[in-house]
């Protein structure tokens, strides 16, 4: 999953990235908010953060300009503001929570989560596709009853294949949901990343999931 996060004290934001990296997502990072609108309405984030007392626009002024542009990203406004008006204010512009400083990273986290199953079909925390099965909460991955052992970027990548099962994805889109905007999308390293999910899902004996669409991409399916 890819998160922006808007921020413009440089301390709170390393470790707000750091963070969140830490948990495998992919995050942007913006300063000021001119540019949380300009990355916003330019990639598909699967949420964002944002401090609401930035320079250039408020968090508040972001998100009601991203509402009428129809950009419906769910919002996690951090501020350190904390009254009721303040939080109201929020929730009118258009954010989905909002969290005062200072806060854990811990509790971020679990709003996070909370957020993005709340966007899923039934609101689940489990995706399985035949045998195989992922814990979202507890980020673990089996096959068959066995457990994989992903790396962050390998479990962002079945994650987002789980979640677009049966239908492909293109690399394009795999870029966008699972790398930062310093991706180098001359690589090939989703290709790479792909013959690493097969290596550890689709062992000998097991009826394949992952396959290549030619001309699409990629695609997490039972076997005709």
């Amino acid at each position: 999953m890819r998160i922006l996060v808007a921020e413009d004290d440089a301390k709170a934001a390393g470790l707000l990235v750091q963070g969140l990296k830490a948990e495998g997502y992919a995050v942007d990072l913006a300063s000021d908010g001119d540019e949380a609108l300009w990355l916003a309405e330019t990639h598909p984030y699967d949420a964002l953060v944002l401090d609401v007392m930035m320079p250039a626009k408020d968090g508040f002024t972001v998100v009601r300009q991203l509402r009428k542009k129809n950009v419906m990203t769910p919002v996690i406004f951090v501020t350190a503001r904390g009254e009721v008006e303040d939080r109201v204010r929020g929730l009118d512009a258009g954010g989905d929570d909002y969290l005062v400083k200072p806060f854990s990273l811990t509790e971020l986290l679990a709003r996070l989560r909370a957020m993005l199953r709340r966007q899923r079909p039934n609101g689940v925390n489990v995706l399985r596709v035949a045998d195989l099965e992922m814990d979202l909460l507890s980020r673990k991955v089996r096959r068959a009853g066995e457990e994989i052992v992903l790396t962050n970027r390998e479990f962002a990548l079945l994650e987002f294949l789980l979640l677009n099962a049966p239908k492909p994805v293109s690399k394009m889109a795999i870029v966008e949901h699972v790398w930062d905007q310093h991706f180098d999308s001359q690589t090939n390293i989703v290709n790479v990343y792909m013959n690493y999910l097969r290596n550890k899902i689709d062992r000998p004996g097991l009826n394949p999931l992952l396959h290549t669409v030619r001309g699409v991409g990629f695609a997490l399916k039972e076997s005709p």
